[in-house]
């Protein structure tokens, strides 16, 4: 019974750990690895390296041509990037993200803008 009890307050005491502020990767390289790929399909894919929108693909529609454009993400205020990424439009997939994710990815789009403008 004892062995089993000191198990249990080892385990208790390495999720108290493993819990704190302090974690194995910022926000930042975390929003980065979001952004990269979040559920399969990256941000990157369609909305660029640093979040300027790119081009996705080109396509024939009613015999006319059509290019499928990636929306420019680098510059929307957080409440505008929030509500696009909880709600999804048109052609963006509705990912599931946390409030957390969601603002670890805003925060690395802004430290990679800032480090632009900074260049």
């Amino acid at each position: 019974m004892q062995k089993v009890f000191k198990m249990i307050l080892v385990l208790v005491s390495s999720f108290q750990i493993l819990n704190t502020e302090e974690s194995f990767i910022t926000t930042l390289e975390y929003g980065k690895m979001l952004y990269n790929n979040p559920r399969g399909i990256g941000c990157v894919e369609c909305h660029g390296h640093f979040g300027e929108g790119q081009q996705i693909a080109n396509y024939i529609h009613k015999r006319k041509g059509k290019t499928l454009q990636g929306a420019r993400i680098n510059n929307l205020s957080f409440e505008r990037f929030e509500n696009a990424l909880q709600k999804g439009r048109k052609i963006m997939p509705k990912y599931y993200l946390t409030s957390s994710e969601i603002e670890a990815i805003y925060k690395y789009l802004e430290s990679i803008e800032n480090t632009k403008a900074t260049e």
